[in-house]
C-alpha cells in the first residue's frame, strides 16, 4: 500500500551529473554493479555500528547479506541489503543531491575522459563518490524501496534520471534497502553483457568484490538429471533447479598469510576499499604482537585523489575491531600528511563502542599511529633507494604532500629531509636530495642556496642567480606553495645553514675573495651614495633601501628582502586569502658594473634635479618587479615611462 506521491527536483549539480551518464557511450558499464555493492556492503557496517549501542536493531535484520535477483523476462535486476536504510530525508539529502565538493571538477574530467581508455571512466566515479547514479548508465529507469532500521515506515524512489524524481510513502517488510534497475533494451540488441545473465553477475562479482564481509548471493540455475523408480538416470533428461548461491569469499584478506594472497587478489581489494580504479603502487603487511596488538594491511595509491588538497576531503583508515568496522575514516590512525595512505588496520585491543573523542586520547591509538607512520617513511626510503623510478612515480603525485609533515611531524623529521627531492639549477631534467646536494657543494660554500617561485620558468630567469651561475654554485628551486612552509621550518642540515638568494646580502667565494669584494663595493657606494639617495626618496614608498649588490653580473636591478621577510611568493599566497595580507617594501639592489647606472651618475653629476633620474629610478622598480613575476604598483605610468624611453632612442 502506497499514498502521498511527491515530485521533486535534482540538485542542479546532480541533473548534469545524471545527463552526463545517460547519454555519454561509455563500455566499461559493468562497474555499476560494484559500486551499488559497495553502498550496500557500507549499509551493512552502519548497521553493525548502531547495534553496538542498539542490539535490537539486529534482531530485526536475520542475517546481514547482499541479495542480487535478475529477471530475465521483465529485463530488471534488484539488489538487496538488510543493512541501516535510508528515512525519507535522508534520501533527498543521499540520492537528490551530491553534497560533495568537486562536483563541477568531476563532470569536466567525465567529459574528458570520454575520449581515453575506458577506465578512465571508471576511476572517477569511484573515486568522486557518485556511485549510485551509475546505474543510469545502464538503466532505463531506477526504483529504491528502503526503510531505516529501527522505523516502521519505509519510502520509495523512482527516477528515470529525466531531472526529477518521485518520493511516496511504503511499506516493506523488514529495515534495508532495494534498489531495481530496469536495464536498457539497447545494450543487449548492442551484444554488449546482459547483466540479467546469472554468470556474468557472478563474474562480476568475483572480480570486483570478493572481499565484501557480506554473503553475496545470487539465485543461480543448474541441470540437475532425473532419475527412475529404481533410482537409474534416466539419459538425457534434466529438471532445472534455482538456487541461492554466495559468490563472494568473504574472508578479510589482511588476516590471510601473505603468501596465500595472490597480486590480482591484492589489487582488487584495494579498488573495493578505495574506490580506485588504478592498482596501488604499493602494498604494507604490517603486524604488531605484544603490549598493544594490532595488523594492518596498508596501499600507496598509484595516483593522488582528486581532493588530495581539499579541506573538505575525508582521509583516514578503516578500522576494525573484532571484525567490525568502527570507523571508515578514523584519521586518528595516520598523519594528515599521510592522509593518501589507504588500508585497514584491526586491533583486538580496543573496545568496540569506542567513540572518536575517546579515539583521540586512546594511548594504543597513539602508538598504532607512531608504528604505522615509521613503517609507511620506511617504506618510502626503501623505494627511494631500490626503486628510484617507483619512488619517483610516488613523489610526483604525493610529494607535495610528503613536505606538510616536515612542519608537522617532529619526531620524523630526520626521516623526512632523507625523503625530500627539489628540483635545482645543476639538472633540469633529474630530481635532487639535499644529501646529493650537500655532496656537490663547493669546498668553500658553507650554506646550502635555495629560490622559490611559482614555476623553474621564472626562477630561473631571475637575476638572484647571475652571480651562483658564474661561480657554478648549485641553487635549489622551491617552486611548490608548501616549499614557502617548510623553509620556515628548516633551519639547517647537517650543520649547513639553508639561505635563500633572496633575502640579505650574497657573499660567495673564499674569505679572502668575500673580503676583496667588500673593499670594492664600499669605494663604489662612495661615489654613488648621493644617487643612490635621490632614488631612495623617490621609491621611497615602495622599497625600503636602494644598496649595491655583487649578486648581479648581467642585470641592471633585483629586488631582495631581509633575512626575515617574506618571499615574494609566500606575499603574494597571503594575499590572496581573506582580507588579503600586507605588502612589503623590499631592497632595491643595483648593478654598480651596469652601464645604466653609469649614465645615471653621469646625469645626476651634470644636474641633481634632472626629472629623468626619477623616471629611470621608477623604470628599474618595474625592471625588477617584473624580473620576478610581481605586479607592478602603477602599470600605466610604466608603460608610458617605456614609450618615451624607446621615442628618444629611436
Amino acid at each position: 500500500m502506497t499514498s502521498g506521491v511527491e515530485t521533486l527536483s535534482f540538485q542542479a549539480e546532480t541533473r548534469k551529473l545524471l545527463d552526463l551518464m545517460i547519454h555519454s557511450l561509455y563500455t566499461n558499464k559493468e562497474i555499476f554493479l560494484r559500486e551499488l555493492i559497495s553502498n550496500a556492503s557500507d549499509a551493512l557496517d552502519r548497521l553493525r555500528f548502531e547495534a553496538l549501542t542498539r542490539p535490537e536493531l539486529l534482531s530485526d535484520a536475520g542475517e546481514l547479506e547482499i541479495r542480487i535477483d535478475a529477471d530475465e523476462q521483465a529485463r530488471t535486476l534488484t539488489l538487496h541489503d538488510n543493512g541501516i536504510g535510508m528515512g525519507r530525508q535522508e534520501v533527498i539529502d543521499n540520492i537528490g543531491t551530491i553534497a560533495k565538493s568537486g562536483t563541477q571538477e568531476l563532470m569536466q574530467r567525465l567529459r574528458e575522459s570520454e575520449s581515453e581508455s575506458e577506465s578512465a571512466t571508471a576511476e572517477l566515479i569511484g573515486q568522486f563518490g557518485v556511485g549510485f547514479y551509475s546505474a543510469f548508465m545502464v538503466a532505463d529507469y531506477v526504483t529504491l524501496l528502503t526503510r531505516r532500521a529501527g522505523e516502521s515506515g519505509a519510502t520509495l524512489w523512482r527516477s528515470s534520471g529525466d531531472g526529477t524524481y518521485t518520493l511516496t510513502e511504503a511499506e516493506k517488510d523488514r529495515p534495508g534497502t532495494s534498489i531495481t534497475l530496469r536495464l536498457k533494451d539497447v545494450d543487449k540488441e548492442n551484444g554488449l553483457d546482459d547483466f540479467t545473465d546469472e554468470w556474468v553477475i557472478s563474474r562480476i562479482v568475483k572480480r570486483y568484490s570478493d572481499f565484501v564481509a557480506y554473503p553475496i548471493k545470487i539465485k543461480m540455475r543448474r541441470e540437475k538429471p532425473l532419475y527412475d523408480e529404481e533410482g537409474k538416470e534416466k539419459p538425457g533428461e534434466t529438471e532445472t533447479v534455482i538456487e541461492d548461491k554466495t559468490v563472494n569469499s568473504m574472508k578479510p584478506i589482511w588476516t590471510r598469510p601473505q603468501s596465500e594472497v595472490s597480486e590480482t587478489e591484492l589489487h582488487q581489494f584495494y579498488k573495493h576499499i578505495s574506490h580506485d580504479w588504478t592498482d596501488p603502487l604499493k602494498s604494507l603487511w604490517l603486524r604488531a604482537e605484544g603490549r598493544v596488538e594490532y595488523q594492518a594491511l596498508l596501499f600507496v595509491p598509484a595516483k593522488a585523489p582528486y581532493d588530495l588538497f581539499y579541506v573538505g576531503s575525508k582521509p583516514g583508515l578503516q578500522l576494525y575491531v573484532k571484525k567490525v568496522m568502527i570507523m571508515e575514516h578514523c584519521e586518528e590512525l595516520m598523519p594528515r600528511f599521510l592522509r593518501f595512505i589507504r588500508g585497514v588496520v584491526e586491533s583486538p585491543d580496543l573496545p568496540l563502542n569506542i567513540s572518536r573523542e575517546t579515539l583521540q586520547q586512546d594511548r594504543h591509538i597513539t602508538q598504532i599511529r607512531r608504528w604505522l607512520t615509521r613503517k609507511v617513511l620506511e617504506t618510502f626510503r626503501e623505494l627511494q633507494q631500490k626503486e628510484p623510478e617507483k619512488y619517483l612515480e610516488l613523489w610526483s603525485e604525493f610529494g607535495r604532500a610528503i613536505k606538510e609533515g616536515v612542519a608537522e611531524d617532529f619526531d620524523n623529521r630526520d626521516r623526512l629531509l632523507e625523503l625530500l627531492l627539489f628540483q635545482s639549477s645543476a639538472d633540469a631534467e633529474k630530481l635532487t636530495t639535499l644529501k646529493q646536494y650537500l655532496e656537490r657543494m663547493k669546498p668553500e660554500q658553507n650554506e646550502i642556496f635555495y629560490l622559490t617561485g611559482e614555476s623553474r620558468a621564472q626562477v630561473e630567469s631571475s637575476p638572484h642567480l647571475e652571480a651562483f651561475r658564474e661561480r657554478e654554485i648549485e641553487v635549489l628551486f622551491l617552486i611548490d606553495p608548501v616549499d614557502e612552509l617548510l623553509t620556515q621550518s628548516v633551519n639547517e642540515v647537517d650543520g649547513k645553514r639553508l639561505k635563500s638568494v633572496g633575502k640579505g646580502t650574497v657573499e660567495l667565494g673564499s674569505a679572502e675573495e668575500r673580503e676583496k669584494k667588500k673593499e670594492e663595493l664600499k669605494d663604489k657606494e662612495a661615489r654613488y651614495s648621493s644617487l643612490l639617495e635621490l632614488m631612495q626618496k623617490q621609491l621611497d614608498s615602495h622599497v625600503k633601501q636602494v644598496r649595491l649588490t655583487n649578486r648581479l653580473t648581467s642585470s641592471p636591478v633585483c629586488l631582495v628582502g631581509a633575512e626575515h621577510d617574506y618571499s615574494p611568493q609566500l606575499e603574494r599566497l597571503l594575499q590572496k586569502g581573506k582580507g588579503g595580507g600586507l605588502a612589503q617594501r623590499r631592497i632595491m639592489e643595483l648593478n654598480p658594473e651596469h652601464p645604466i647606472l653609469e649614465r645615471l651618475q653621469g646625469r645626476f653629476e651634470v644636474d641633481q634635479d634632472d626629472p629623468m633620474i626619477a623616471d629611470y629610478a621608477d623604470l628599474l622598480l618595474g625592471y625588477g618587479l617584473l624580473a620576478e613575476g610581481a605586479e607592478l604598483p602603477d602599470p600605466a605610468r610604466f608603460n608610458r615611462l617605456v614609450a618615451e624611453l624607446m621615442t628618444r632612442a629611436a
